[in-house]
């Protein structure tokens, strides 16, 4: 029997709703993460046979788009462990498997770097042997749940050759890793812990190598591209699910009291809650097909796996922006609910693979020309 996690589940949500505004001002969300661990979610997509619950992409999907309407940075934190935790599956330790399982082991993505920008297959950082082990250096731009992930899934140039990349897995406290020292305040998704980490040096055992030298590039887009790119999609199509829930709260509730009638009175202002809700239903309906071309093998899988993040982002900056534009200036006060759902919306479009990145490789494959 599959593992039912749907009442935990919405008790979670309500975990990550409570401490939204708190991570929203750059609390990281240990709270809702511990409230996972105890759930048996942290260790969703890991196997059975190390402990977990054995669930797969569409579970793992439902549970960042949950969270999301809720917290878009407690959704992105997981978004990323669930993206590092699937490769882990297939080429990580079995000791740091188990550990995923029991909900007592977080990890995260570490690709993109400032040289090779959003161009995250294109690592500049070096690895070198050092006997029984390996020499790492390398100055990563954005590692998601940088101070707080148990590991990283790194990736460097290959030992052998300057073409490809290779895979390692490295423990946040390795000596020689170095977070930047100032906290995260961006834009949006301020309680992700996204921060600049540098590597001068960094030893790490020969066997931390996840597949093969040489094949991260495979596994980057054979295996983390899919899980990040849908679970993005995820993040976004959930942010847009609350941005029309409270949009619409807000025009039923809000009134002229001089004219006695609702803000929701307005046909116009109907106008764009129904754009708003048309948009966040096609591209759940997108993220849907896209998860049934990868469970059949689909012709046209790698399509829609860039097709629904590219199409995600797109729409999410502009669900939000109706939902500013609905709001009006009462959308500027936090408690109306949307501007935090604004700003963490733009995330996706410059979160690598970026939306011009996606636009690029899509008209390639429609055009029937190789994407590199």
């Amino acid at each position: 029997m599959s593992f039912d996690f749907s009442s935990q589940l919405e008790s979670i949500a309500a975990v990550a709703a409570t401490h939204a505004a708190e991570v929203d001002r750059g609390t990281f969300p240990t709270a809702t993460l511990a409230a996972m661990k105890t759930a048996g979610l942290l260790g969703l997509v890991s196997a059975t046979d190390v402990g977990g619950k054995g669930l797969g992409l569409p579970a793992a999907a439902t549970v960042v788009e949950r969270l999301a309407r809720e917290c878009g940075s407690t959704a992105m934190v997981v978004c990323m462990h669930y993206s590092a935790a699937a490769l882990l599956e297939q080429h990580g330790p079995r000791a740091v498997r188990e550990a995923i399982a029991r909900g007592e082991h977080l990890t995260t993505l570490a690709f993109s770097e400032p040289g090779s920008r959003s161009h995250f297959w294109a690592p500049l950082g070096a690895a070198k042997q050092d006997g029984g082990d390996v020499r790492l250096t390398a100055r990563k731009s954005f590692i998601t749940s940088a101070r707080h992930a148990d590991s990283y899934v790194w990736s460097s140039k290959p030992l052998a050759g300057s073409e490809a990349s290779t895979l390692w897995l490295v423990p946040r406290t390795a000596a020689g890793l170095r977070v930047a020292d100032t906290a995260f305040d961006g834009l949006g998704l301020r309680g992700n812990d996204s921060s600049p980490v540098t590597a001068e040096d960094v030893k790490v055992p020969a066997s931390a190598r996840l597949g093969d030298d040489g094949a991260g590039f495979g596994l980057m887009m054979n295996v983390v591209l899919p899980w990040f790119n849908v679970l993005s999609t995820a993040v976004s199509v959930g942010l847009m699910d609350a941005a029309v829930q409270r949009t619409a709260a807000h025009a039923g509730a809000g009134r002229f009291e001089h004219a006695g009638s609702a803000i929701a009175d307005l046909p116009t202002v109907r106008a764009f809650i129904a754009r708003m809700r048309i948009a966040t239903d096609q591209n759940k309906a997108l993220l849907a097909d896209t998860l049934a071309a990868i469970a059949s093998g689909r012709a046209d899988t790698m399509l829609r796996v860039l097709e629904s993040k590219a199409a995600s982002g797109e729409a999410a900056t502009h669900v939000t922006d109706l939902a500013m534009r609905v709001c009006g200036g009462a959308a500027f006060r936090k408690e109306v609910g949307v501007e935090r759902i604004f700003r963490d919306a733009r995330a996706s479009l410059v979160m690598a693979p970026t939306a011009d990145v996606l636009y690029d490789f899509i008209g390639k494959a429609v055009c029937g020309l190789p994407l590199f």
